[in-house]
C-alpha cells in the first residue's frame, strides 16, 4: 500500500502509538474508568473544536470561537438566574449570530476569514468584559443544579457530558455526510471556483460553516461555564490553539474538502492523550503551549493540499 493511500489512517495509527507509549510510562493511564473520566474533562473542547471543523472543512479557519465562548461564560452566569435553563437558547443564538456575521463579513465583504473573525472575536472578548464588568462572576449554585445538574451525572457509569458529546458528534457527523448541506460544504471545501460553477449558494453555505461553528463554541462555553459553575472574560483562554491542532491533527486539512468531524473526534483523542503525557511528566504550562504550537506547525505541513497552495504568502 502507497503513503498517499495510509494517510487517511495516520491519525488513528499516532493515536495507537501515542496510547501504547504513554500506556508503557504509565500503565495506570489506560485504565477504563481513569480514561472516561479523562475524555470527559475535554468535552467543551471537543465540541469547540467539532464546530471548528466546519469552518476550515470549507477552507476557512475560525479564530473567534474562544472569544465566543469566554462571551457565553459570562453570558450564562449572568442570566441564569433569570432564564433558568432557557439562557441555553440565549447562548447558542450569540455564537451563531456572532459565525454568521463573521461568514458574511468573509463572503460579502472579501474580507479573509483569519481576519474577519479574529475581529469578530475581539467584539466578543469586548462584550464578555464589559457585561461581566472585568472580573469574575459566580454562578447561582441554586440555580445551576436545578437547571444544568443533569449535566454532570452519570449512568452506567458513563459521564452525562460524554453522552452530550456523542449526540453532538451524532448531529455534526449528520448534517456532513448525510446532508445536501454536507456535500455542498464538501464541494466548496474541494474547490470554491467550481461549486460556484455548478450553480451552489457558496456564500450561503460558508455562511452558515462560520455560523455552526459559532454555535457550538456557544454550547462549549456554556458547558465549561456550568463545570467551573461562572463565568470571565478569560475563561476559555488556552482553547483555540488546542481546538486547530485536533483539527488539523485528525486530518482535516486547511485547505478544505477532506476529513470532518469523526476526524476530529480522533484528533481531540490525540491532543488530550500528548497532554496528558506532558502533565505526567511534569512539563510547564509556557512549554506545553510551545509545544502544541510545533505540533500544529507539523500538522499544517503534513496535512495541507499543495497542489491548491502553489504559492504562500
Amino acid at each position: 500500500m502507497s503513503l498517499e493511500k495510509l494517510k487517511p489512517y495516520f491519525p488513528w495509527l499516532t493515536l495507537g502509538v501515542l496510547l501504547l507509549l504513554v500506556g508503557a510510562v504509565n500503565p495506570s493511564f489506560l485504565n477504563p474508568a481513569s480514561l472516561l473520566q479523562l475524555v470527559a474533562d475535554i468535552v467543551p473542547l471537543f465540541i469547540m473544536a467539532v464546530g471548528m471543523t466546519f469552518a476550515i472543512y470549507i477552507g476557512g479557519i475560525d479564530l473567534s470561537v474562544q472569544q465566543v465562548a469566554n462571551l457565553v461564560t459570562v453570558i450564562a452566569t449572568v442570566y441564569l438566574a433569570q432564564f433558568g435553563v432557557f439562557v441555553t437558547v440565549i447562548c447558542i443564538a450569540v455564537g451563531f449570530a456572532i459565525g454568521a456575521v463573521s461568514g458574511w463579513v468573509t463572503t460579502r465583504q472579501f474580507v479573509p476569514s483569519f481576519v474577519a473573525t479574529l475581529a469578530m472575536g475581539f467584539i466578543a472578548l469586548s462584550g464578555a468584559r464589559f457585561l461581566s464588568g472585568e472580573r469574575a462572576l459566580s454562578m447561582n449554585a441554586e440555580a445551576r443544579d436545578a437547571s444544568f445538574g443533569w449535566m454532570f451525572g452519570n449512568t452506567g457509569g458513563v459521564p452525562h457530558e460524554l453522552i452530550i458529546a456523542a449526540l453532538l458528534l451524532a448531529l455534526a457527523w449528520f448534517l456532513q455526510t448525510r446532508t445536501t448541506f454536507g456535500r455542498a460544504l464538501k464541494s466548496v471545501g474541494a474547490g470554491e471556483l467550481a461549486a460556484v460553477a455548478s450553480g451552489l449558494n457558496v456564500h450561503r453555505i460558508k455562511i452558515l460553516a462560520f455560523a455552526l461553528s459559532g454555535a457550538f463554541a456557544a454550547i462549549a462555553g456554556l458547558m465549561f461555564s456550568v463545570k467551573l459553575s461562572g463565568g470571565d472574560a478569560n475563561l476559555a483562554n488556552g482553547f483555540l490553539i488546542l481546538a486547530i491542532v485536533a483539527v488539523l491533527v485528525g486530518g482535516t486539512p486547511l485547505t478544505g474538502g477532506v476529513g470532518g468531524v469523526i476526524n476530529t473526534l480522533v484528533g481531540t483523542l490525540i491532543v488530550v492523550v500528548i497532554r496528558s503525557a506532558m502533565v505526567y511528566l511534569e512539563i510547564d504550562a509556557t512549554m506545553q503551549q510551545m509545544i502544541f504550537g510545533l505540533i500544529l506547525i507539523l500538522a499544517i505541513a503534513t496535512t495541507i493540499d499543495r497542489s491548491k497552495m502553489r504559492i504562500v504568502k
